[in-house]
């Protein structure tokens, strides 16, 4: 048997080298085969993930085909009902025709959970549910800030406003500030002129036509020299002229009543 000079035997020291070499091999074997496992389970885990993908896309598909089958239901309805409208002639079933084309879009707008409100002329204005597009005037003050006019519907989902109705608003008309004082002195002209009014307005009339008449008449025909007449003078008509005229009248009533 042969030793080495340090005593250690070279035989057994080959057998440990191999030993420890293949404890390396099975060590690294299994470490492939477990690599193996895992990348077989990661790439099983990622088929899962992309078929799981796919279902989803096309359960979501599946999903707006079916939300939107109502749009398309509503849609044919009004391609069709539009060919009819191009074809009508008659200006009564034109209308029928839009009215019905409104409420099959109301109807499958419905479907999808959107509902249709209205505004009526009369109610008071809402600035969460009413777009104001328009001002009108009103004379009456209970008018003053409610609905005179609707111009399109508002839409709805769940008590949330999508879109507001369109709608033209009153507003108070305020009044002149003149008209006040222009009605207070033609009352008081009436109280002046008193029961002499109606001689007054004859009297004045007549003066007035006589004068109107000569002026007219002198200027179409010009004068007696041949000459061109002379512009006439402005008649004016004052209430002086018809309070001298109501005094005149009272002292021919009292006249009256006193033979």
């Amino acid at each position: 048997m042969h030793v080495s000079s340090d005593g250690e035997d070279p035989v057994k020291d080959g057998r440990d080298d191999a030993a420890f070499r293949a404890e390396v091999r099975d060590a690294l074997a299994g470490l492939a085969a477990r690599l193996d496992r895992e990348h077989e389970r990661a790439a099983h885990r990622e088929s899962v993930i992309d078929r799981l993908h796919e279902e989803n896309q096309r359960l979501r598909r599946g999903e707006l085909h079916a939300m939107l089958e109502p749009v398309r239901a509503a849609l044919y309805r009004v391609h069709d009902q539009a060919r009819r409208l191009a074809a009508a002639e008659d200006a009564g079933a034109t209308a029928d025709l839009l009215d019905a084309l409104a409420d099959d879009v109301a109807d499958a707008l419905a479907r999808l959970g959107v509902e249709r409100f209205r505004a009526e002329p009369g109610q008071p204005y809402d600035p969460s549910r009413h777009r104001p597009v328009a001002v009108a005037a009103v004379a009456e003050p209970g008018r003053d800030g409610t609905v005179v006019e609707a111009r399109s519907d508002g839409f709805e989902e769940g008590g949330r406003v999508l879109r507001k109705a369109a709608v033209c608003v009153g507003r108070l008309e305020p009044r002149p500030n003149g008209a006040g004082k222009a009605g207070g002195a033609a009352a008081e002209d009436g109280a002046d002129d008193g029961p002499g009014t109606g001689a007054d307005s004859g009297a004045d009339s007549g003066a007035d036509s006589g004068a109107d008449d000569g002026a007219v008449n002198g200027a179409e025909g010009g004068g007696a020299d041949g000459r061109a007449p002379e512009p006439a003078a402005p008649i004016v008509r004052s209430g002086s002229r018809r309070r001298e005229a109501a005094g005149r009248g009272e002292s021919m009533n009292n006249s009256t009543r006193d033979r």
